[in-house]
């Protein structure tokens, strides 16, 4: 609600899991702000109230006839899927097909007021995953749309575990409130920077470096961190060395060698003391 009153010109989407799918929130969001969230499967959804005429009695009602079941829809013959293609699912999938129905309703619990929603039920065809719903307080957007606003939050929750594995995000040794505010964003941007750097530097048909006990065919962040570290240290080492002839200089390819192991060798030692049983491969 504070960004909303920051921003009023800007729409905001929120992407959460299903912890976030509470009608308390998603009553107190404006209407420039969507939340996008998994849904129950027994959810409780209402049609829209009765149109009221001027012979109507009482107070107006806050909703209509209750909505079938999610999970009643899922055995429901008579429901009418539609089959499209995410650009990206679960488990670094691409193009992945799915089949989808959507519908609109009211989200309604006592004590909150009724929100519409677009909800989504995604049936995958091959059978590898339960049926799962979404939802979205923006009633106007597409399926598709929702599926894939949802997908970019595993890359934020990737970023956040990777600054805070080798990064130090959330690990300060600080009290002080204002030092916190100052080095978590100094943080993600050195985590920006270094991203960008490495995309320069790890180009087509260059391989990841791994352990021999380890068979890696990807890029990781620890990668790009070794990358750009072989850069500066490289750079770095022979620049205040006296010019000796005397004093012959390491080889450039037992140089680059040694940085290279020295790079990993950081990297190991990073994630053996995150986890104590893999201190032995540090040591």
């Amino acid at each position: 609600m504070q960004l909303c009153r920051w921003l009023p010109g800007r729409e905001i989407i929120f992407v959460g899991d299903s912890s976030f799918a509470v009608h308390t929130l998603a009553a107190a969001l404006p209407d420039t702000a969507t939340l996008i969230t998994r849904l129950r499967l027994d959810a409780s959804l209402f049609a829209p109230p009765d149109q009221r005429h001027e012979h109507t009695l009482g107070r107006p009602a806050q909703k209509g006839r209750p909505l079938p079941k999610l999970k009643t829809l899922l055995k429901d013959a008579k429901t009418e899927w539609q089959r499209i293609v995410a650009s990206s699912w679960y488990g670094k999938q691409t193009d992945k097909t799915l089949d989808v129905t959507s519908g609109t309703g009211l989200w309604y619990r006592r004590g909150t007021p009724p929100r519409p929603i677009r909800w989504v039920l995604v049936r995958d065809p091959s059978g590898r995953r339960e049926p799962q719903a979404f939802m979205s307080t923006n009633v106007n957007l597409e399926p598709a749309q929702i599926i894939a606003y949802f997908v970019r939050r595993w890359q934020i929750e990737v970023t956040f575990a990777e600054t805070r594995a080798h990064l130090g995000v959330e690990t300060q040794r600080q009290w002080n409130d204002k030092a916190i505010m100052r080095t978590t964003p100094s943080l993600l941007a050195l985590y920006s920077l270094v991203t960008l750097w490495a995309c320069d530097l790890l180009g087509h048909g260059v391989l990841p470096y791994a352990a021999a006990w380890y068979k890696k065919t990807e890029f990781t962040f620890s990668d790009a961190i070794g990358a750009v570290r072989m850069i500066l240290w490289d750079q770095d080492i022979y620049r205040q060395h006296p010019p000796d002839p005397d004093i012959p200089e390491t080889q450039p390819s037992r140089l680059k060698r040694m940085t290279q192991a020295l790079c990993s060798l950081h990297n190991v030692q990073s994630r053996a003391k995150r986890c104590p049983s893999r201190q032995v491969y540090a040591s």
